[in-house]
This record gives structure tokens, sequence and C-alpha cells, in this order.
């Protein structure tokens, strides 16, 4: 979209104001207004915003972080193809934005640009990524669980029936493709999967289905609550991540129609970088305190390294494909990922490590095809399967001595995210299980 379109929506519509939209290292969506008659000079040059908020945490706690004080600004300066009018806020627009330093560079920090840096580098070996993030969240009236249906049960879509309708019609008018809605297994419960993107659009799109949901909850009189595990004796909300790789051409390079579970050497590879580095990963995809009440053995949400086909406690599965569209529909699903992630760190530490897979042909291993946690002890350790860190604090350690990861990343992005995650494990450090619950109940 060009700035004279953005402009002339603005005016046809109405609009009063358009939200300068970004993700930070918190995983918190924060943003400025324009408005409208600014618009002009503000979608070419960005909105100016302080350094130092890349070292807020998401209890907005500002942490000591060099070069995030308070001297220094950068901009919020716009992707324009992102421009939406919000159906849910009236006379309001937004857009996402890039943070650039004042001479219109990518600034080191930005998690977006990070995300931008790995899709190039990824389509410099001839692959594009494809991916679509799954949406599991609480809907709370009242700081409880708003119904206690049965999963996947109809009286639990009679319930959300109008709730549901008014979210796809939203999503609908922003361009989001809908594959499928479902009550899911604990009170309250309910997830959404969408149309899967390009990794760009894909985590772009995430942060404008968050957004949604918030605000059609909102309208219904309810809150929402994205947070890993809101309540100890319910299941936990997840944040899965399906990905694929194409070529110029559209073709999936996953893959291969000779492979018993039709994956290609390059996808047993991507997988392999990922298993690899998923101890550190995990700092990315499960990023708060809360995260690690919900990955714990049979769960459904991954507590060893290991793949298998259609295996739900494995981290990485490979999904059964659509019948008659096994070339198209092959991909793999990432399970150790909730919603209280910065997708474009998430998805950008997801393939930087896998791209590293690629490069040093690595092997996954052998499928594991059962529970792991019910393998002998003595057979995981022989297989290779161990068990991921039990904490956030032992993911952290992991991610601050993952010379790739570091490297994708940058100096000034690892650090300020080492320092914002650290904060928040400590604040939390002295707290009961049900105070983190429900302090990231609210949080998120």
């Amino acid at each position: 979209m060009e700035l004279e379109d953005v402009l002339q929506k603005v005016q046809e519509q109405d609009i009063r104001f358009v939200r300068f939209l970004y993700c930070d290292n918190g995983g918190i969506i924060r943003g400025k207004s324009a408005y409208a008659p600014t618009l002009p000079a503000r979608l070419s040059s960005g909105i100016g915003l302080t350094v130092a908020m890349q070292a807020m945490n998401s209890l907005d706690q500002l942490q000591a972080v060099d070069g995030m004080g308070p001297v220094g600004e950068v901009r919020l300066v716009p992707d324009l193809s992102t421009f939406q009018v919000l159906p849910y806020a009236p006379n309001t627009a937004a857009v996402l934005t890039v943070m650039t330093t004042l001479d219109g560079h990518p600034w080191d920090a930005c998690p977006r640009s990070f995300l931008a840096r790995m899709d190039q580098k990824a389509k410099a070996m001839g692959i594009t990524i494809q991916a679509s993030i799954e949406n599991e969240f609480s809907l709370v009236q009242d700081d409880k669980p708003w119904d206690e249906t049965l999963c996947f049960s109809s009286q639990g879509m009679l319930i959300s029936q109008d709730f549901i309708d008014d979210l796809a019609k939203s999503l609908e008018q922003q361009g989001i493709i809908l594959e499928q809605y479902y009550p899911e297994l604990a009170h309250g419960q309910h997830e959404i999967s969408v149309r899967h993107r390009p990794v760009m659009e894909a985590a772009s799109q995430q942060l404008y289905i968050r957004e949604t949901i918030r605000a059609v909850a909102k309208r219904h009189g309810l809150q929402v609550s994205f947070a890993p595990k809101p309540w100890l004796d319910q299941a936990g909300n997840g944040g899965h991540i399906h990905f694929s790789a194409r070529d110029d051409e559209g073709n999936n390079l996953f893959y291969d129609p000779r492979d018993p579970y039709r994956l290609s050497i390059m996808g047993y590879q991507f997988m392999a970088g990922i298993l690899f580095h998923l101890p550190a990963l995990l700092a990315l995809t499960t990023p708060t305190v809360n995260s690690y009440q919900r990955l714990v053995p049979n769960a459904w949400s991954s507590s060893y390294a290991c793949w298998g086909p259609d295996n739900r406690e494995a981290p990485l599965r490979i999904a059964s494909p659509i019948k008659t569209q096994e070339q198209q529909s092959v991909n793999v699903e990432f399970k150790p990922a909730d919603l209280t992630s910065n997708p474009y760190l998430a998805l950008g530490a997801l393939i930087a490590a896998g791209l590293d897979g690629i490069a040093h042909k690595l092997d996954p291993k052998e499928p594991v095809l059962s529970n792991p946690d019910d393998i002998p002890a003595s057979e995981r350790e022989a297989r290779g399967i161990i068990r991921l860190p039990g904490s956030l604090d032992q993911a952290l350690d992991h991610l601050a001595q993952d010379a790739v990861l570091q490297e994708a990343m940058g100096e000034m992005l690892v650090q300020s995210y080492l320092a914002v995650k650290r904060s928040e494990v400590a604040f939390y450090q002295n707290k009961s299980p049900e105070e983190i619950a429900a302090w990231h109940r609210f949080r998120y």
C-alpha cells in the first residue's frame, strides 16, 4: 500500500487516530497514536520513542541496559503494507512499525528487524518460510472461566457462538482467514487457527489477532487471557507454530513422497537444528515464568527434546497431511510456544536454528512413537532425549550460551532481552504458584 492509498482510506473512512504498534521484549503490544491531520508527516518519518522502552519489562519496570537509558530516541516507522482499519475501534486504524535510528537504519534492538534478517537469510538460500500460529485463549468473567463446557463440545460452541461470530467477522474485515474454531479442554478455553502466511506476514498477523480477540471479548463483556497457565487446575494455553518451506515457484521444500512421513531431507535437517537449539529457543518461545507451569510432562505441551509423527507430547510433530493435498499440506508443528511470546522473536529464532541444522546437515535421530515420559530414563539418555529446561531462568542461561542464536539476534537485542526476562524471573521468585498464575492471568 502506498502513502497516498493510506491517506485516501483514512479520509474515506473518517479515521481520526492511527495506532503505531510494536511488540516489545516482554511480549507486550505497545504503541502511540497519530491524529489524522498529522498523518502525512508521521507516515513518512515515524513517531519518536525513547530507547528505554526495549528495556521495559512486562511489569513496566525499567531495567539497566547499556544504551537504553534516559538519553536517546528511535523512530517507530510504519510498514504501510500492515495498515488496517480496526473494525472494533471507532474511527481508528493501525499500522505495525519498524524501530529505526534517527538516520533511518534498522535499530539493533528491533525484534521485527531481527525476523526480517532471518527471512532474508532463508530466501538467499532459496527458502521462503511460511508459518501459522494457533491461538488458544481463556475467556474470563469476574476473574473466573466464562464457562465450564467440555472439550470440543457442541454446548461450548453454542454458549460462545455470538462471540465467535463477531470475532470471525472482525478478522475477515482485516483479511485474516480463519481455518478452524473449537472449544478446548480447559474451562472457558477456546482455540482458533488461521491460514498460513509468509513468515513476516504471519508474525504481523498474530499481533492483529491478539488485539482483535481482546477487543471483541471486551465488546461482549468479557476479558481474555493468553497466559500459558491462567489456572493451575486447568489445561494451559499454547501458541503452537506450524511451519514449512517453499521455493520460488511455491513448491513445498519439506515434502518428499518417498519418505514414510512425507518429510524431505531439508525438513529433517531443519527439525534437527531446532532440536539442537531447543533449550535456548524456549527462552524466546515460552518466555514467561508462567510458561513453565504449563511445560510439564503429560500435559501435551512438550517436556523432552524429541520429534514424532502426530506425537502430541513431542515438541516437534510432523502433522498428518490432508489427503489428496499431501504436497501442499505437509508441515511441522512446534509445540513449546505460547502467546506471551513476541512472534517476531519466536519465529526469527526458529528460522535461525533451522537454517543452522541445514547448514550442518544435522540429524534429528529416530522418531519417538510414544509418550517420552513413559520411556525409561536410561533409554532416554541413550537416545539423546533430554529433559527440557524446567524454568525460564534455566532457558535464559541456555540462550546466554547459544552462539548461533546470539549472533543471529545481535548483541543489543540479546542483552536487552536477557535483562528484561531476568528481571521478571526475579519479580516472581518469592511468589507462590497460585500467585504466579494469577499475575500472568491479568498481565496477558
